[in-house]
């Protein structure tokens, strides 16, 4: 889970420059405080659309929408990559046919390495979108209230478990999974089979390597991290590791609480150290 989270981070850095040079960026203002209120937003709308769907057992209609989000993030993924490298009428062709590849084989053999190695892709290629969108106090105050809003989510209201648990069924890239045993299959997986493999939301990935992207962005440096974002990166994989030992009860745990604090931290001390 360690190394999943160390790959988002490490290639959404690598996607900076490029979708730079797309101007793809998520928000007109980076610097705007009203961006993480509308990302919220996003979220808790999206959030309150799911359980609706889950309650009225449409689970086929969360199906396709994921599958079209995670084609259309693959897309964007494979094109600024191959643009480097090739003309954009080549990147474009290339990239739709690697993405419809790669969603079939999701669909069709939705299997735990299959997700996993999707989940990152589109972990990195969300996390570096949003992370070149927002400026390093939108991006702290993003973290802050993830992190605030997951502990209401996993222990108060309990809506993020029902949602994890009404989305485990359809096999999509949501989650990281790591088999515990390796006769694992998450194709054939039941529900006391649960207890034979690690969990962990996509959003734990892609919400701390936010700010690992923006420093990287808005603070300046030649290097292909400076102190900011190598910092945060450090602090995310403390509080990762402080999450797993937590996570040893086998209980539906808050990730963004231990992640998002240790990024926060581990930058707070790269930039001073910078400066």
């Amino acid at each position: 889970m360690g190394f999943f989270l160390l790959a988002v981070q490490v290639i959404a850095l690598l996607l900076v420059d490029p979708l730079n040079a797309q101007h793809m960026q998520a928000f007109e203002d980076p610097h705007s405080i009203l961006n993480p209120i509308w990302y919220m937003g996003m979220i808790l709308a999206f959030t309150l659309f799911m359980l609706l769907i889950i309650k009225l057992d449409l689970r086929w209609v969360i199906h396709l929408i994921i599958l079209v989000v995670v084609a259309f993030t693959l897309y964007l993924v494979f094109f600024v990559i191959l643009s480097v490298i090739a003309p954009p009428t080549t990147s474009s062709i290339c990239s739709i046919m690697l993405t419809t590849a790669l969603t079939l084989l999701l669909y069709k053999y939705p299997e735990w390495y299959v997700i996993d190695i999707t989940g990152i892709l589109i972990g990195a290629g969300a996390a570096a979108m949003f992370g070149i969108s927002l400026a390093i106090l939108p991006t702290l105050i993003l973290l802050i209230v993830l992190a605030v809003y997951d502990v209401i989510a996993v222990y108060q209201t309990k809506h993020m478990v029902t949602l994890a648990e009404g989305m485990l069924d359809l096999r999509t890239p949501i989650l990281f999974i790591i088999p515990k045993r390796w006769d694992y299959s998450f194709l054939d997986q039941t529900q006391n089979d649960e207890k034979n493999a690690y969990f962990m939301g996509l959003g734990d990935a892609v919400v701390p390597t936010v700010l690992v992207v923006s420093a990287k962005v808005f603070i300046t440096s030649a290097r292909f991290f400076n102190l900011p974002a190598l910092g945060a990166i450090i602090g995310s994989l403390v509080g990762f590791a402080a999450l797993m030992v937590l996570s040893r009860e086998e209980k539906p745990q808050a990730g963004l609480p231990f992640l998002n604090t240790g990024t926060i931290m581990g930058f707070m001390i790269g930039y001073f150290l910078q400066i």
